[in-house]
């Protein structure tokens, strides 16, 4: 291609040929490219640099692309295809010059130069016609026979009849794929001497690049990952060279099996007694099929971030690693076996999954299996650096913690040992912050901490800012989670337009160990002390301004979470034994903590989607899941690794588990339910009204077998208070009637006579956690979430992944709509089909998105499910267009409708789905992403935090799954 080609769009836009065959100055040792020609030549980056600057002075004109302006662009962009290139590969890796056009074009669409972009895209286009007729014009010369590098170093010819197999194989069962297309795609990446693990990634890499046009491409390019992982575990659990075809696994898994639990014991990371299992037995229940209803972003999980490996490899397959995780809840029960088989069908259909800490340790020398962790903090040095000893001990092992700050005494007030003044929580809150940094969960993901302050307490306003990016950076927190913990008092101050009065709580000490109207009396008769002189440290402020600043920090930078005390102890069944102070990391979780007692939660979820039929909800289905599932959570109780004796007493006293769900918005749209609709609030209802009932009757089934739990004489359990009965309550407590529904479907007697007389075994049964890991590992739709987009570039430890919603296109397709043309309008309206003429009414509606749904829908639906919970919910709210006046109505209506927590606040980010292409942009293997594409705090400010959020879009942290 002549260096000085040109080429016209609508005979207007000029751009040169050399930015698309562009790549190569010598950035690092060892990157190649392949040239469409099958040559490898060097990475030369400068060549991109110059293309850039060429492709600018096409479009804009001579003047315009020599200014500095344009020249500091140019390198920036440059900059960033290099590192996008480069961060996704090991060292050494080949580029084909097309993940390098891929790259050049989607960082011009991201900044946002979207006439030179477009020419960049068309020109593509035109030459890779232009390619093709050529092609078919020639005659066909067969290409010489290809080398592969083998692991000893030696080179073998390409087994090209395997490859077709292994591809063929995969595309297997499935609609709307072509293994021709892949197989085709794939050889232009492979070269002379490739080597086998290069040679097993190719056809991954391609069938990837196809997803965006068909959702059923994200199953083949699993079932190509299995291929490689087979081979890296295979190979390393015999110590010779094999590989293996999913059909020949039918056969080889069983056998397998025993060979993998040897490995692991010998490797230290499986516990011994897993060896003394009847794996004979185990290995011959395996299911290799299940293998296959995996989707990429799932597998790779697991394959990055959850499968054992060592010396940097990978010996765990997935059925295996099903298994293992089973056999280690399993290994206190009579019939291990028994229970081990019947716990891995339920984690292997994806009927159910537990959370991320038991997945991560389960079966394994130091099974730290609960997911989350709260403490409170005491008002000592001793106290306060035990708590921060205490969250590098609990994050270790991938537990999510919440601390409960409100005893520290607040800014100015008096220090008897030393004579002096107090300077608050926030310089301790600083000292957590830096340890969740440092403790980094082995390598897996973040150490995560959200610290909780009560809105009485002097230091809340210097609490609202600690996520600012202004100010003294020593009293900023950028890494830790914060939340408000409110009084009810308080918001009916707000309400009044009242005032409110800041006190420390070393002079003001029960006000933390009270809620309700005990909280009322107590809080008044602090407010005549103070008012007479018998207080020192305290502050009047307007009740409703200091609301406006909470609603102002959350706007500005994601935090503090707005989470209401009352509710989450009024409601409590354990209130009988303690005051809950705090919610968790991701705020599903409310129990008592002391300063003898951190309380852990032990989570697990429904997968809802699984559990319909055409008519509904599978009711007989659901019951034997949480039958299943409960048994499991109580197990995790006793089986867990504890770091610290407040939380193994904690747990063993209540024996509180949290059962979820997850799917909710993929159910929906199978039922044809539009989230913003009054069926779909009444399903939330339905659904979750079955799962607690399911919940509740398991507990009592267990009470009956395993005994009662040892708190729960006096709790409400015990007075046949159902969490229905509890609404009454809160109504109580606030002087009249909480807006929340009532209505019943079950039969909730038989069931309450049931409980009084059987018992309980856990405390609390019940909380709906983000999910956000284990529903990508089983390919749905996340907890109660709307879809956040229908067709997005997901970013998380394990790259990023393209994904599409399967539904969406395959009603496209009933309805004759599913073309390039609408793949592109996905792009263009990232991911929105609201504003797509052609997609007709019906379809809008049901495939609605997060920013296009009024959030008053979520308050809603989470109203109807928060009936039914003992606990609480993970609960996102989305504003596309915010303003004070709607958050301020947003969140009255959250506290008005009994909701007991909420989580993050989103809005529309800066940076939206590529809208040119996706190829490139999806999937890295063995890599961590910086990119952000998904939804994120609110920003007013330029420095405001940005893309922080645990649930959807921020790479490190997927902390409380």
């Amino acid at each position: 291609m002549p260096a000085t080609s040109t080429f016209h769009t609508n005979g207007t836009d000029r751009v040169p040929s050399t930015f698309i065959e562009t790549a190569d100055r010598q950035t690092e040792p060892g990157y190649r490219v392949i040239r469409r020609n099958g040559a490898v030549t060097p990475f030369d980056a400068s060549k991109i640099t110059v293309a850039l600057t060429k492709a600018f002075l096409a479009v804009e004109g001579s003047v315009a692309a020599g200014s500095r302006r344009v020249h500091d662009v140019v390198e920036e962009l440059a900059s960033q295809v290099v590192s996008a290139l480069t961060r996704r590969a090991a060292a050494g890796r080949t580029f084909h010059i097309e993940e390098i056009q891929d790259q050049v074009e989607l960082a011009l669409m991201r900044s946002e130069h979207h006439k030179v972009a477009r020419a960049y895209v068309l020109y593509r286009e035109e030459r890779a016609r232009e390619r093709a007729l050529a092609k078919a014009a020639t005659v066909e010369i067969a290409a010489p026979s290809l080398q592969v590098k083998a692991d000893d170093g030696s080179l073998v010819p390409l087994d090209e009849a395997r490859l077709a197999r292994i591809v063929e194989e995969a595309c297997e069962g499935l609609d709307a794929v072509s293994s021709a297309q892949i197989l085709g795609e794939t050889g232009r990446n492979l070269y002379d001497g490739i080597t086998l693990d290069e040679l097993s990634l190719a056809p991954i890499l391609a069938a990837r690049t196809l997803v965006e046009t068909e959702p059923n491409y994200a199953l083949v390019s699993a079932r190509l990952l299995l291929d490689r992982l087979r081979r890296e575990a295979l190979t390393f659990v015999t110590g010779r060279s094999e590989q293996a075809t999913q059909s020949q696994m039918g056969e080889r898994y069983a056998s397998y099996f025993p060979e993998f639990i040897a490995t692991g014991i010998k490797a230290e990371l499986i516990d011994p007694e897993l060896g003394r299992f009847d794996l004979a037995r185990l290995g011959a229940a395996l299911r290799p099929a299940r293998d296959l209803q995996f989707q990429y972003l799932g597998l790779q999980t697991l394959y990055d971030r959850y499968f054992l490996h060592t010396k940097g490899k990978r010996f765990e397959l997935p059925q295996a690693f099903f298994m293992r995780v089973a056999m280690g809840l399993a290994s206190r029960e009579i019939d291990r076996e028994a229970r081990a088989i019947e716990f891995y069908d339920l984690l292997s259909s994806f009927d159910f999954m537990a959370s991320t800490p038991t997945l991560f340790n389960s079966g394994t020398l130091r099974p730290q299996l609960s997911s989350c962790f709260l403490t409170t903090v005491a008002d000592d040095l001793d106290g306060i650096f035990k708590a921060v000893k205490d969250n590098a001990l609990l994050a270790k092992y991938s537990g999510g913690l919440g601390n409960d700050w409100t005893p520290v005494r607040g800014l100015g007030a008096h220090i008897k040992g030393t004579n002096g003044e107090s300077q608050g929580v926030v310089p301790f809150l600083k000292v957590a912050n830096d340890t969740a940094i440092a403790v980094n969960q082995g390598g897996k993901r973040k150490g995560a901490v959200c610290a909780y302050l009560e809105t009485w307490h002097v230091d809340i306003e210097e609490f609202l800012d600690l996520r600012k990016n202004t100010g003294d950076d020593r009293r900023r927190t950028h890494d830790m989670n914060t939340a408000n913990w409110v009084p009810d008092l308080f918001m009916q101050r707000v309400e009044a337009d009242g005032e409110w009065t800041l006190f420390s709580p070393d002079e003001t000490p029960d006000l933390h160990e009270l809620f309700g109207s005990a909280f009322k009396t107590a809080y008044e008769s602090y407010e005549a002390k103070a008012s007479s002189g018998g207080l020192k440290v305290f502050r009047k402020v307007r009740a409703l301004d200091l609301w406006r600043k909470m609603l102002t920090m959350l706007f500005e930078t994601g935090h503090p979470w707005i989470t209401f005390k009352d509710p989450c102890n009024i409601r409590s069944p354990q209130g009988h034994i303690g005051v809950v102070h705090s919610s968790n990391l991701c705020t599903e979780i409310t129990l008592n903590t002391s300063k003898d007692e951190v309380a852990v939660c032990n989570l697990g979820s429904v997968n809802l989607v699984n559990h319909l039929t055409v008519n509904g909800l599978d009711l007989d289905r659901l019951a034997r899941t949480v039958k299943t599932a409960m048994r499991m959570l109580d197990n995790v109780i006793d089986i867990n690794f504890y770091t610290i004796p407040e939380a193994r007493r904690s747990n063993l006293q209540h024996r509180p588990v949290g059962l979820g769900l997850m799917g909710f918005h993929d159910a929906l749209q199978a039922l044809k339910i539009a989230y913003a609709s009054d069926e779909a609030v009444a399903f939330a209802d339905i659904s979750m009204e079955a799962i607690s009932y399911h919940a509740i009757s398991a507990s009592c089934d267990l009470a009956a077998e395993r005994g009662r739990y040892p708190s729960f004489t006096g709790s409400l359990w015990s007075k046949g208070v159902l969490p229905i009965d509890s609404i009454d309550l809160l109504a109580q407590a606030r002087g009249g009637e909480v807006d929340m529904d009532r209505a019943s479907t079950l039969d909730w007697e038989s069931l309450r006579k049931r409980m009084k007389k059987t018992g309980m075994r856990n405390s609390n049964t019940m909380a709906i956690a983000p999910t956000a890991t284990i529903s990508n590992i089983c390919g749905v739709s996340q907890s109660i979430e709307p879809a956040y987009q229908n067709l997005f570039v997901k970013s998380n430890m394990s790259g990023d992944f393209t994904v599409v919603n399967a539904a969406l296109v395959h009603d496209l397709k009933a309805r004759g709509l599913w073309d390039e043309v609408m793949v592109s309008d996905l792009k263009y309206f990232d991911g929105s089909v609201g504003q797509i003429d052609r997609i007709p009414d019906d379809l809008k509606a049901l495939y609605a998105t997060a920013f296009e749904i009024d959030s008053a829908w979520l308050i809603e639906a989470a109203s109807r499910r928060q009936k039914w919970i003992d606990q609480a919910q993970s609960l996102n709210l989305y504003i596309a267009n915010p303003s004070g006046k709607k958050l301020d109505a947003l969140y009255r209506l959250a506290w008005n409708k009994g909701l007991k927590t909420t989580y993050y606040l989103r809005s529309r980010s800066a940076s939206h789905v590529e809208k040119s292409t996706l190829k490139g942009t999806d999937g890295k293997l063995n890599a961590v992403s910086a990119v952000s594409v998904a939804a994120a705090p609110i920003v007013v400010n330029a420095d405001a935090a940005w893309g922080k959020a645990c649930a959807i879009d921020d790479p490190e942290c997927e902390a409380c799954q």
